[in-house]
C-alpha cells in the first residue's frame, strides 16, 4: 500500500512539472522561459576584434603591430622610422572612447582621435596663435591623448618626471593643447600625472569627444576639459613613436586591451554630463519644456519637431512676425547653454538669455540678450549696427564677435555661452569670441549707445537676475538639435520642516 501511495505522488509530482513546462490551454499563456538575452547597445562600435588587425591601417612610418595570444593590440618601436599609427579605416565624430594601456616607460606613445592625412600639402592658420601651419602630404595630424610614464622624462622648471599621460596633444599640428594653448597648469598637471600614473602596470583612459569639448581620464581622474575648435570628427589610431636611432630603445613596446567606443547620439547627454548636472532641454521628439514667448502653449505653427531637430519654417525674413520665438518654460539664473544650430543662405536667428517675456507682448521678438545667428556674407544686418557688432556670435547690437570661425551655410554651428555671477562668454564652434561683464559701467555705455537705450527695452537691460532662453524666429528657415544647459545657480532647497517643540522633546526621550 505504501509504494502505491508512493507511485502516486511521484507521477502527480511529474504530470504537475509537465503541466508547468506547456502552454497554459486555458489561458493561452506561454510557459515561463530562460531570461532573455541582454540587450546590445546599438552605439557600441567594434574598431579591434582581438584577433587580427582587419579594419585598421598602418600610416606614418615602419613600426610594428600585432595581436598577442591574449588579444592584446602590440606596437613595437623600430629604429630609423618616424612616429607610426594603427589608424581605423572610418571616421567617428562624437563619441567615448575607452581602453587599457601598458607602455615600456621608455616608449612615449597615444591614440589619436578625430586625426586626419592629406595627399596633398595643407595649411591651418591657428586661432591661439595666428600663425599659419603647413602640413606636409601624408603627414598624419589631429588630437591625441597621450602616453608618457617615463621616469626619466623632466620638463624644466620641473625637477620630477613629467607624467602627462592623457594630456591633450596635437600631432602634426599646433602641439600641446592641455597643458599649453588652451591653459593649465604644466606643473600642476605633472603632480597629479606622478600621483594617478601605474608606470610599469596597465592604465585605463577615457576620452570623450562630444562636439567642440574633449575630456580624458586616466584611471579614473579627470586630466582635460577643453573647448577647442579643431577638427570635430576623423579617424582614430593607435601610436608608435619613432625612436631615431636609439638602440636602447629598439623592440620596446606598447600594449592595448579593452578597446571600446560608443557613439554619442544627438539629443542625448553622457554619463559624465549626468553627473555633472547638465540636462536636456530639447529631447529630439517633442517641444516638452517649450512655450511660444507670447502665449502659455507651443506655437501651432511654423516650429515643428523633425528627425530629432526644431526647425522653424521660411515666412519671408520678418522678426517674429509668423509663429514667433519660443522660450524655456523654466528660468536660469546661471548657467552654462549649448545650442548646435544650422542656417539656411541669408538666415537670420539667435539664442536669446536672460529673455523677459512680459517686457513685449507686442510686435517683434522678446528682449533679452543675444548670441546672434546670421549669415554675415548675405543677410544685410550684418552691415548694420556698430562695428560688426550685428554678425554672427556677436552679443547683438553691443560687442562684435572676435576671432570667430563659423562654418560654411548648410554646415552645424555650435553656440555655447556661459554666465557667472555678471560675467559671459560666447563662444562659437570651441572659439572664444565674446566676454563681458553684465554689471560695469563699459557695459552700460554700450548699451546706451545702442538699440536697448529706447525706454521700452527697460530699465537696467541686461542686467536681470534671471530669465528665459530663447530660439529666435526670424522668418528664416533655421535648424536646432543638442540643446542642453547645466544649471550653475540652481535654485535652493526647501528647508526641513522642523517638528513643534514638544513633539521633539518627546523624541529626544524615546
Amino acid at each position: 500500500m505504501k509504494k502505491n501511495l508512493l507511485l502516486l505522488s511521484l507521477t502527480a509530482a511529474a504530470l504537475l512539472l509537465a503541466g508547468c513546462a506547456t502552454d497554459d490551454k486555458t489561458t493561452g499563456k506561454p510557459a515561463a522561459t530562460a531570461a532573455a538575452a541582454p540587450k546590445t547597445n546599438p552605439n557600441k562600435v567594434e574598431i579591434f576584434n582581438g584577433k587580427d588587425l582587419t579594419g585598421l591601417k598602418k600610416l606614418g612610418g615602419d613600426a610594428a603591430y600585432s595581436v598577442s595570444p591574449e588579444g592584446h593590440l602590440v606596437g613595437t618601436s623600430t629604429l630609423n622610422t618616424p612616429n607610426t599609427f594603427l589608424a581605423t579605416e572610418k571616421n567617428y565624430a562624437n563619441f567615448v572612447l575607452e581602453y587599457d594601456f601598458l607602455n615600456d616607460p621608455r616608449l612615449n606613445s597615444g591614440v589619436q582621435i578625430r586625426s586626419h592625412v592629406e595627399a596633398k600639402e595643407t595649411s591651418y592658420k591657428d586661432y591661439y596663435t595666428g600663425k599659419t601651419i603647413k602640413i606636409p602630404a601624408g603627414r598624419v595630424y589631429g588630437y591625441q591623448a597621450e602616453i608618457d610614464t617615463d621616469p626619466k622624462n623632466v620638463r624644466k622648471p620641473d625637477t620630477l618626471a613629467r607624467q602627462w599621460s592623457a594630456g591633450l596633444y596635437e600631432e602634426g599640428r599646433r602641439g600641446w593643447i592641455y597643458p599649453g594653448l588652451a591653459g593649465g597648469d604644466a606643473l600642476a598637471f605633472s603632480k597629479q600625472g606622478r600621483e594617478i600614473s601605474k608606470v610599469g602596470e596597465w592604465n585605463h583612459v577615457k576620452v570623450e569627444a562630444n562636439g567642440n569639448r574633449i575630456r580624458t581620464w586616466l584611471n579614473g581622474v579627470q586630466r582635460v576639459d577643453v573647448r577647442d575648435d579643431g577638427h570635430t570628427n576623423g579617424f582614430i589610431a593607435f601610436q608608435v613613436h619613432g625612436i631615431g636611432k636609439d638602440e636602447a630603445k629598439a623592440g620596446t613596446t606598447v600594449q592595448w586591451r579593452n578597446i571600446s567606443l560608443t557613439k554619442i547620439p544627438d539629443n542625448t547627454l553622457t554619463e559624465s554630463e549626468k553627473a555633472d548636472g547638465w540636462k536636456l532641454l530639447f529631447d529630439g521628439r517633442t517641444s516638452k519644456g517649450w512655450r511660444s514667448a507670447k502665449a502659455p502653449e507651443f506655437p501651432k505653427e511654423g516650429w515643428t519637431v523633425e528627425k530629432g531637430m526644431f526647425h522653424t519654417a521660411a515666412s519671408g525674413g520678418k522678426e517674429s512676425a509668423a509663429a514667433g520665438d519660443i522660450i524655456t518654460i523654466a528660468r536660469y539664473k546661471q548657467f552654462e547653454v549649448s545650442v548646435d544650430f544650422k542656417l539656411t543662405k541669408g538666415a537670420n536667428s539667435g539664442l536669446k538669455y536672460y529673455v523677459q517675456p512680459d517686457l513685449n507682448q507686442g510686435a517683434g521678438s522678446a528682449f533679452g540678450l543675444e548670441f546672434q545667428m546670421l549669415d554675415d556674407a548675405v543677410h544685410p544686418d550684418a552691415k548694420l549696427g556698430r562695428d560688426g557688432d550685428r554678425t554672427c556670435a556677436s552679443l547683438y547690437d553691443l560687442i562684435t564677435a572676435q576671432n570667430k570661425r563659423p562654418n560654411r551655410i548648410g554646415e552645424w554651428n555650435n553656440a555655447y555661452v556661459i554666465t557667472k555671477g555678471s560675467k559671459v562668454e560666447h563662444w562659437l564652434n570651441g572659439r572664444l569670441v565674446v566676454s563681458y561683464d553684465r554689471s560695469t559701467d563699459e557695459f552700460r555705455a554700450l548699451v546706451a549707445k545702442s538699440k536697448y537705450a529706447d525706454p521700452k527695452y527697460g530699465k537696467n537691460f541686461g542686467e536681470w537676475a534671471d530669465g528665459h532662453i530663447l530660439l529666435q524666429e526670424h522668418g528664416d528657415e533655421v535648424w536646432f538639435k543638442n540643446v542642453k544647459l547645466r544649471d550653475l545657480a540652481p535654485a535652493p532647497k526647501a528647508p526641513a520642516k522642523k517638528a513643534p517643540a514638544k513633539q521633539a522633546d518627546a523624541d529626544a526621550k524615546k
